[in-house]
């Protein structure tokens, strides 16, 4: 444990240094303690009486000598907070990949190991709780084996749609014609059906379809798209109140007349905080922490007051000589001082960084226990030789000699996906190549990762609000002339459905994806159940070009998705870090893609401890893991693979992106200072 003593070296520091040491040896708990004097350094912390002391990024004493009591506390294993203070529903958020699905996981056996009746529920399109577990999921309660009281849930997109359209349909009655029927099925075929189809089922569980368990705990999509989730019902309540013509693209309004009561009901038990906790989730790390920090605002904006911060894999280097694992301990602590004031604000906890893959009930067990380990996980393998991986560098090459097309990086959230995308744009613009680097996550940031401006690289977002409004406004253009006052306030009122943004930002995909007839379109995707919701919209669209094109003799159309199919016009990278889960949901994705005809190119394998170096043991035991997840995806599931080590700094702007494929930048790039 490394305690911080923060002061100008006074009798009173050395006195706190005295009966930190001596309690540490009496509780046998090793320490570190680091001195700061700089005044500088001392003021970041907040602190303005001193000694003070810091442990874990967190103040935990200022002012005079501490008693020998304090400092005994400092050394006993604290609970965690969102299981000890745990409300009815307790919801699991934050950027992909900082942990959601193991904590939430850990959360609930927790919970039910302690005598509570749970329920797990998914609302992650790519969800992995079928391998953590061991069991198949499905839309409908699934008893955990060897957990008593543990039952979980997917929220399976396709199936609630399909089970909202019969709904719907179910309503029209006898009397409705076979035309009737079909029309409004076509109208409930679009994404945005399944999207408040999926919170239709998620709100049951809020309001009052989960009766029967004493906690309900979610686990949740990646950031952006749960805040897209949780403001649907308002959204929805708007447009129905001032909408009463009785159709829109989910079918007739009473089919969400009917559920107005239940979502005002899920919202109102979301924002009171005897009922639910918002968990925000984030690791020790810049990114995760300022996206943490921008989703606890706008959880707050919907209402979700009651929040908690859980940083998840805080890691302590047990090797001093180690200088990988030193930069790994020091970047985390950094980021963990800098936390912002809306998150330093929450009650937090901390899950250090564990030496094993949270797959299974003993690890799943393990993971909030603190100094536990599952028994068949406590063995280190052996080291053993791996050959490298070819960088990123090689894989630019590749992606060059093309000359143009697309290049989709795709994968889970929070695999690292946006650096990836931003370091082969930078590659193939060294090349010689123009290049348009876009995203369609809403959570993405590529101005951040970028932080400068290159010639030959235009970059831009698929901003879900401007694409909506440049499509209502381009179809009233178009229509308006033949349509009177009263139609064209129709129209416009039609167009206001939140439905309207899946139809917009498809439309601005298509448009991105045909820029590669001509230059290099490389594309960073939103997280894999999303991307996969607007690889469906690409299907439908294509179905129905082909379907209107039937019997035009010798026209000939080309849609997106044969964009997509099309080998030589696009390659999709698909991005996943070293461990078990993120490769088998490359894996799945990979699958996926193959069913619509669209072969990956290559798979990045990103934060490669093992490429980097180590000998921590904490390190090394994770290396085991690593080593298995890379025979496993050279051996069958990636045709092509590379590897871009763990790095002690973090790829952020121009400059050290630049590095990732080996190409300095020219005169021309503005960088800032």
């Amino acid at each position: 444990m490394q305690i911080k003593v923060l002061g100008s070296g006074c009798s009173k520091c050395r006195s706190t240094i005295g009966i930190i040491e001596r309690t540490a040896r009496d509780a046998g708990v090793e320490v570190e303690i680091v001195k700061v004097e700089d005044h500088d350094r001392i003021m970041a912390f907040g602190v303005h009486v001193t000694p003070a002391v810091v442990i874990e990024g967190r103040v935990v004493h200022s002012g005079g000598i501490p008693s020998h009591e304090a400092v005994q506390a400092w050394f006993k294993p604290a609970g965690v907070g969102f299981i000890e203070h745990a409300t009815r529903h307790l919801f699991f958020t934050g950027k992909g990949g900082v942990g959601k699905t193991s904590l939430s996981t850990a959360t609930a056996l927790t919970l039910a190991d302690a005598g509570k009746k749970v329920l797990l529920v998914s609302t992650d399109a790519a969800s992995n709780l079928d391998e953590m577990l061991g069991i198949e999921l499905h839309n409908t309660p699934v008893p955990v084996p060897g957990a008593p009281g543990l039952s979980v849930l997917n929220i399976d997109p396709d199936t609630a749609a399909e089970s909202y359209r019969q709904r719907v349909l179910a309503q029209m009655g006898a009397s409705a014609t076979a035309e009737e029927l079909s029309t409004v099925r076509e109208q409930l075929s679009g994404a945005c059906t399944t999207e408040i189809a999926s919170f239709d089922e998620f709100s049951s569980l809020l309001a009052d379809g989960a009766q029967d368990w004493d906690h309900v705990v979610f686990d949740t999509a990646p950031t952006g798209h749960t805040l897209r989730l949780l403001s649907l019902p308002k959204a929805w309540t708007g447009f129905l109140d001032g909408n009463d013509r009785g159709a829109s693209c989910l079918g007739p309004h009473s089919g969400l007349k009917m559920q107005e009561a239940r979502f005002q009901a899920a919202l109102d038990a979301l924002g009171d905080p005897a009922k639910t906790t918002v968990v925000v989730v984030t690791r020790p790390d810049r990114g995760a922490i300022e996206e943490a920090a921008r989703t606890s605002v706008e959880l707050r904006e919907l209402g979700l007051d009651n929040q908690r911060l859980a940083i998840n894999g805080v890691f302590h280097a047990s090797d001093r000589s180690d200088a990988v694992a030193c930069a790994l301990e020091d970047l985390g602590q950094r980021a963990v001082e800098a936390l912002p004031a809306t998150l330093r604000a929450l009650p937090q906890d901390r899950v250090p960084l564990r030496p094993f893959d949270t797959v299974g009930l003993p690890a799943l067990r393990a993971l909030l226990v603190p100094g536990v380990a599952p028994v068949a996980l406590r063995a280190v393998a052996p080291a053993g030789e791996t050959d490298p991986l070819p960088d990123l560098a090689a894989l630019a090459d590749q992606l060059a000699a093309a000359g143009h097309g697309l290049v989709m990086v795709m994968g889970k959230g929070g695999v690292g996906k946006t650096t990836i995308a931003a370091a082969l744009a930078i590659g193939l613009v060294q090349r010689g190549k123009t290049v348009h680097l876009s995203t369609t996550d809403p959570a993405a940031h590529l101005s951040g990762t970028l932080d400068g401006d290159l010639p030959g690289l235009k970059v831009s977002r698929i901003d879900p609000k401007v694409e909506t409004q440049r499509y209502i406004d381009k179809i009233m253009a178009a229509r308006s002339p033949q349509l009177d006052a009263q139609e064209q306030a129709l129209l416009l009122e039609d167009l206001q459905s939140p439905c309207t943004e899946e139809v917009a930002v498809f439309h601005a995909f298509s448009r991105i994806v045909s820029e590669g007839r001509s230059a290099f379109v490389v594309l960073d995707t939103a997280p894999t159940g999303h991307s996969m919701l607007l690889m469906d919209a690409t299907g439908a669209y294509h179905r129905q070009m082909t379907r209107e094109f039937e019997g035009h003799g010798g026209a000939r159309i080309v849609t997106p998705l044969m964009r997509l199919q099309d080998a030589a016009y696009t390659r999709i990278i698909l991005v996943t870090l070293p461990e078990v889960t993120p490769v088998s949901q490359a894996a799945a994705l990979q699958d996926d893609l193959r069913r619509a005809r669209i072969e990956p190119y290559a798979w990045v394998l990103n934060k490669s401890v093992l490429a980097a170096g180590t000998h921590d043991p904490l390190l090394q035991a994770r290396l085991a893991g690593e080593r298995k997840q890379i025979e496993r995806m050279s051996s069958g599931l990636a045709q092509r693979l590379y590897a871009l080590p763990w790095l002690p700094v973090p790829p952020i702007g121009l400059g050290e992106l630049s590095k990732l494929v080996r190409a300095p930048l020219p005169a021309g790039a503005l960088v800032p200072t």
